[in-house]
């Protein structure tokens, strides 16, 4: 059996539920994997986006890296008036969050329709 490459260790899908970009992440997000989510960020937030929502509820695993790439989108989001959240974050990623204390910064909901179901969080 060959290694896992990277398309195979992590992957992006965005799509669009009334005015949400809803990115659905799979896989292991880390230094190497990165750049995907990064750039379909960078992508809606210079395409007009304001509420973006990331499901991770298929991530197995996140580094710092992925945090960063949430934090630096967050800012450029907030400087457009808009909002990134987060949901269904599986416990060791919740755990990184909860230690890093990225949970207080970004709004946390169970699950997607959780989260499409409630108001836009600032």
């Amino acid at each position: 059996m060959a290694p896992p490459t990277d398309g195979d260790r992590f992957a992006v899908d965005v799509r669009s539920e009334d005015d949400v970009l809803v990115f659905t992440l799979s896989g292991e997000l880390d230094h190497d994997t990165a750049e995907p989510l990064r750039a379909a960020l960078t992508a809606a937030v210079d395409g007009g986006a304001r509420r973006l929502l990331v499901d991770f509820s298929g991530v197995r695993f996140c580094d710092s890296t992925g945090l960063n790439v949430l934090l630096h989108s967050r800012l450029s989001l907030r400087e457009e008036g808009g909002t990134i959240e987060l949901a269904g974050l599986r416990p060791p990623v919740a755990r990184m969050f909860r230690i890093t204390g990225a949970d207080g910064i970004f709004a946390v909901h169970p699950d997607v329709a959780h989260a499409l179901a409630e108001p836009r969080h600032a």
